[in-house]
């Protein structure tokens, strides 16, 4: 986001209908035991990099979660639908579910060396709302797009009260 180009003025999301919230990440618990953790670090940029490609996946955007420490890795993602993010996390010829099969494997044996952690969020319409003044886009604004403030609401509170958020 650091050289994106600045979008000029207030502006909001123009997401419409539920918005699918998915945050993923994993935590480091003994540096000393790469080959349980490596394999997991290593897993995610190959299913967002699958998933970036492939236009009907339902992956509307992303963003690296910041503020873990070396330990913590984690990503934000905005879905179209819990239906495609529940069709990606189950579909057998995609990168997520033999990374899936295999980390459980080496959780076995692994003691606790590596952590992992999902929530998924289905917000519904008029259960949100964003603004983004003078700065590139960003999170939900960067996965649907950005309209005129004005649109929806100057105040936070017109815009959760109009139910199109």
């Amino acid at each position: 986001m650091g050289s994106a180009p600045i979008t000029g003025g207030r502006v909001t999301a123009a997401a419409e209908g539920d918005v699918v919230v998915f945050l993923i990440g994993m935590r480091i618990n003994r540096w000393r035991a790469v080959r349980h953790w490596l394999p997991v670090i290593a897993a995610m940029p190959r299913m967002l990099k699958e998933l970036s490609r492939d236009g009907e996946s339902g992956l509307l955007g992303l963003r690296a979660l910041g503020g873990g420490g070396p330990r913590v890795h984690g990503v934000v993602q905005y879905w179209e639908s819990r239906e495609k993010l529940l069709a990606y996390a189950s579909a057998q010829g995609r990168e997520h579910h033999p990374a899936w099969a295999a980390f459980n494997r080496r959780a076995r044996g692994a003691k606790g060396a590596v952590g992992i952690w999902h929530e998924t969020y289905i917000v519904p319409a008029g259960s949100y709302e964003s603004v983004y003044v003078d700065m590139p886009t960003a999170g939900l604004g960067a996965a649907w797009g950005v309209e005129p403030i004005g649109r929806r609401g100057d105040r936070a509170a017109q815009r959760l009260a109009s139910g199109a958020a």
